[in-house]
């Protein structure tokens, strides 16, 4: 069995091993890492050969942790990242370009549009009836979109959204209110099947699927990190946030938005935001958080979008595709079904 796995900003670990009664047996560690000293390597093929094939990437990595002799050194790759390589390789994993992947970038549409077209086009490639896609969101007018979970009241003030011109709409994935003024933010979409992110944690899932992101943003000059559990980031500030939602037909929706441009005086106005969720990050104001692409980049918004897909088709071998009448369609029905309803908006009051 064979599995990959790249760390997100780091290094290729690859994986070869065979089972037998049971047991991962005949394991061997490569990639494109560094480790000192040389023949720890050997330290931990031992360590993995013999463990149960039920082993998670946790124990795994403990089993390679407790291996290692004292003062190894190991640079673009962790235990951790040896644990998820061989889940992936025990539940035969394929990789980004074992898919063939469009990518999408259409008209502007109403930001609970935009929330209807990711439940269909997530539940479509659960289907099998569209190929795995990179969608960048364009809207029409601007809005808070709220997570799942999150209680409106707690979240928004209505009477500065109504102020400023933020519409309040609720979307299908967990995660923190993202505000989103028309033109001041760069939002995607992946819609893939379960088989890429199978053998990866929940948390580790996060950054395998946003690291193409960090190296587009890399390649404008951002030194951009991933923050556990879902923030894009930089020595100077938040960039954006993820959020994700996971289908039983096999359907992911990973979804991102970044802050192009921002007014943190509206963004205090709009989002209640309190100081129990500022608490661990070192600072009483939401605003200073964040650094937009904007200052950092020098860019117009169309540039970076644009290095976006670039990068990502480069990488992954994706064709430029197009939402078809029928997904528009499908989409509109469920915004008066579900995503303009105030059932929907208020299910957390």
């Amino acid at each position: 069995m064979h599995g990959e796995y790249k760390v997100p900003g780091g290094k290729l670990v690859v994986v070869d091993l065979e089972v037998d009664n049971g047991r991962i047996a005949d394991f061997h560690l490569a990639g494109d890492f560094f480790l000192e000293p040389d023949d720890a390597l050997a330290d931990i093929d031992a360590a993995v050969t013999g463990l149960p094939v039920e082993t998670d990437a946790s124990g795994i990595a403990a089993a390679v942790r407790g291996a290692l002799p004292d003062g190894a050194q190991l640079l673009g790759f962790t235990p951790e990242s040896v644990g998820t390589a061989v889940r992936r390789a025990l539940v035969t994993a394929p990789g980004w370009r074992d898919f063939e992947w469009e990518v999408v970038h259409e008209k502007a549409v109403s930001p609970a549009m935009n929330l209807a077209l990711d439940e269909v086009l997530t539940t479509r490639v659960g289907e099998g009836r569209r190929k795995p896609t990179l969608r960048i969101w364009e809207w029409n007018e601007s809005a808070v979109v709220i997570g799942s979970f999150q209680s409106y009241r707690n979240e928004v003030d209505p009477e500065g959204a109504a102020r400023h011109g933020f519409d309040v709409v609720r979307r299908i994935s967990g995660g923190g209110a993202m505000l989103m003024a028309a033109g001041s933010i760069v939002t995607y979409s992946l819609y893939v099947p379960a088989a890429l992110v199978a053998g990866l944690t929940f948390a580790d899932s996060y950054a395998f699927l946003d690291d193409w992101a960090l190296q587009a943003l890399r390649s404008l000059g951002v030194d951009a990190v991933y923050q556990p559990l879902n923030d894009i980031a930089s020595p100077a500030g938040k960039i954006g946030g993820a959020a994700q939602k996971r289908l039983a037909n096999g359907g992911v929706l990973h979804h991102a938005t970044l802050s192009y441009d921002m007014d943190g005086q509206v963004m205090t106005e709009v989002l209640r935001i309190g100081r129990e969720k500022l608490s661990d990050k070192g600072t009483v104001s939401a605003a200073k958080r964040v650094d937009p692409l904007r200052s950092q980049t020098g860019l117009p918004r169309e540039a970076i979008i644009e290095r976006f897909v670039q990068t990502f088709s480069t990488l992954y071998g994706a064709e430029p595709g197009h939402i078809t009448e029928e997904e528009y369609a499908e989409a509109e029905a469920l915004v008066e079904e579900k995503f303009s309803t105030d059932a929907w908006l208020h299910r957390v009051p």
